[in-house]
């Protein structure tokens, strides 16, 4: 079930999603939320398909965020919880206070009755309003005390599990390996080393946390893990995976100490071709921490630790991204922001970020490790097709048609060549459209706009390939401290190197776990981007009145959607303020025209902006044409 903000459901036909969907009224959801699962009778099918919820079979979540408006009343934070919360028992809490409400039962007669099972604080405060998207996408912000126990009882035992794993293991601890990582990283999961071999070629170790030594599946670790599913990254925090003992301790690589990984060792020639590989675990000794930006600085000026490697890898680096390119792969770049914050958590600026060589350095050599651990369990799978063998793949499908199609209609409107007219563009006029729009003004729009046409990767043992990398195999293997897929990967692989390879019977469930943590991915991506937005909102709250450039982002019936250029923050022109005569809205050319004077308002136009309104409780902004 899709519920709207207007309190309207919305229910895809299960076999047959080509179909309207069937339309709910606000009366007949039956006290179905969104995302529940649940069993609708059809009422009838013309003009368009309409229903009515006969059980709600299954909730999605039964714990809201919602802010006290009285003693027994409490609005839900989600605008598509469409009536508020009648409390059991009186609040004590005073107006505006954010609290966590537990639905006790809603069958859509009455308001839904909740309990309070949490008080956040005053809403608007910066630690308040993040914790509550958080728990609001169904994230702990502690661990259970089980949890919390067994990382500490393993935090304890590290120097004696180091001692005991010693002869186990290939031992890397004389190599020279750094990590490199943001400035503000506090866990670290992967790191490099490189040596060169008497006939020229170069022995590459991609080296990552062995977070599954201590996270063993049946222990009270593993099962939060599981349900997590990942660390989220908000604005000015994490909300990790794995408690701080071990994502920011015992299994992070630190420099100067000895630490276990599962290390992924390629020999390869000046052509950055993969001559051998190998997996194993291994013992490292991280001897240098680099920020991306110091890493950066050794190779520019040729000085500084760590200069020769750091000049090797960059070479390498370089010919693999060049022959992904050839391949067709879609760099999406980044579209992130960067804030900084006053101590009570105010945006005082933000910046959009930039990617810098190191990055895309570090991205290469995880992609690689990463390609090559999904190559090397799919050989052995066609090797022995008897024994039925599983792996976690990350796959991405071919974009559908028709999203191709709107997308090419969208860059068109622009005035961007794409594709052939009559030819459904392919992976490779993608790859071109990004390349041509480097430092346009109109990059970040048409790179939102290519991102929103693309499928979802998610995770899966079926593999189809990976469509945006151009890769035929992939996984995730290369941040086990912050993804539990890549644990799952890990587990396999060793199987497998152990000689007791799981199987489709002895893993029957790895597809369905698939599916658990492909939801969790979706659900921290949206609480990112949900405390991006609410930041946003609340660095421009303060320049109300004041006007900037910026770009048509968006064009609808009932307005311009605009993007401030330095932010990034899209604020809305109403339809209404454009000017006193009627604007119709021409979805083909992604523009308003004037009825009378045929002023023209389009998709990409550069437009002065003035902000009339901030609404943090909404994440708006509201802007008006200025001349």
């Amino acid at each position: 079930m899709q519920v709207t903000r207007k309190g309207t459901g919305y229910l895809a036909w299960p076999e047959e999603p080509e179909k309207e969907d069937v339309e709910i009224r606000t009366e007949d959801l039956g006290g179905a939320l969104n995302g529940d699962t649940v069993e609708v009778e059809l009422l009838g099918l013309f003009p368009r398909p309409k229903g009515k919820v006969h059980k709600v079979v299954a909730r999605v979540k039964e714990e809201f965020v919602a802010t006290i408006k009285d003693a027994r009343t409490a609005v839900a934070s989600d605008i598509r919880v469409y009536r508020p919360f009648a409390l059991a028992e009186e609040s004590n809490f005073a107006p505006g206070e954010k609290v966590l409400v537990r639905l006790l039962s809603f069958d859509g007669k009455q308001d839904p009755k909740g309990t309070i099972v949490k008080h956040l604080g005053r809403a608007g405060e910066h630690k308040v309003e993040m914790n509550a998207i958080v728990l609001e996408h169904g994230f702990r912000t502690e661990f259970p005390e089980e949890a919390e126990r067994e990382a500490r009882e393993l935090e304890e035992r590290h120097a004696q599990i180091i001692e005991e794993e010693l002869g186990k293991r290939t031992d890397f601890r004389g190599t020279p390996t750094m990590t490199i990582d943001p400035a503000d990283a506090k866990d670290f999961d992967d790191a490099l080393s490189i040596v060169e071999l008497p006939n020229g070629e170069y022995e590459v170790g991609v080296h990552i946390a062995d977070a599954t030594h201590f996270v063993r599946p049946g222990t009270a670790l593993d099962d939060e893990a599981v349900r997590r599913g990942t660390s989220v990254y908000l604005v000015d925090s994490t909300i990790p995976m794995l408690p701080h003992e071990i994502s920011a301790g015992i299994a992070s690589l630190k420099q100067g100490e000895d630490r276990l990984a599962f290390s992924a060792v390629f020999r390869m020639n000046d052509k950055a071709e993969v001559v051998d590989r190998k997996f194993q675990k291994t013992i490292i000794r991280s001897q240098k921490r680099f920020t991306y930006e110091e890493a950066q600085e050794v190779l520019q000026t040729g000085k500084g630790p760590f200069i020769k490697e750091l000049g090797r890898l960059r070479q390498l680096a370089r010919v693999l991204r060049k022959k992904r390119e050839h391949e067709g792969a879609i760099d999406f770049g980044d579209n992130e922001v960067k804030f900084t914050l006053d101590k009570d958590g105010k945006p005082i600026s933000v910046v959009r970020k930039t990617r810098i060589e190191t990055m895309l350095m570090i991205e290469e050599f995880m992609l690689l490790a990463n390609r090559e651990v999904a190559t090397y369990i799919s050989e052995l799978a066609k090797k022995v097709p008897e024994k039925n063998l599983v792996f976690l793949y990350r796959i991405h499908d071919e974009p559908k048609e028709d999203r191709i199609e709107e997308l090419a209609t969208f860059v068109r409107a622009i005035g961007y060549e794409f594709g052939k007219q009559k030819k459904r563009p392919g992976v490779k006029d993608i790859a071109k459209l990004l390349k041509d729009i480097e430092g346009k003004p109109e990059e970040h729009l048409i790179r939102t706009a290519t991102l929103r046409s693309m499928a979802k990767a998610i995770y899966s043992t079926k593999n189809i390939g990976h469509f945006g990398l151009a890769f035929e195999y992939y996984t995730h293997f290369t941040s086990p401290i912050r993804r539990y897929p890549d644990m799952l990967a890990h587990r396999i692989l060793a199987s497998h190197l152990d000689g007791k390879p799981i199987t489709r019977t002895e893993y029957g469930h790895l597809e369905k776990l698939c599916i658990e943590v492909s939801a969790r991915e979706a659900e921290a991506v949206d609480a990112e981007r949900e405390s991006i937005r609410y930041k946003l909102v609340e660095y421009m709250s303060t320049k109300v009145g004041q006007t900037f450039e910026g770009v048509i982002s968006g064009v609808t019936d009932w307005g311009l959607y605009v993007e401030e250029k330095q932010s990034s923050a899209e604020g809305l022109v109403r339809i209404r303020t454009l000017g006193k005569e009627f604007f119709t809205y021409v979805p083909k050319e992604y523009a308003l025209v004037g009825e009378r004077t045929k002023k023209k308002f389009a998709l990409g136009d550069k437009l002065r902006v003035r902000l009339v309104a901030a609404d943090l409780a909404a994440r708006t902004l509201d802007f008006e044409l200025v001349n």
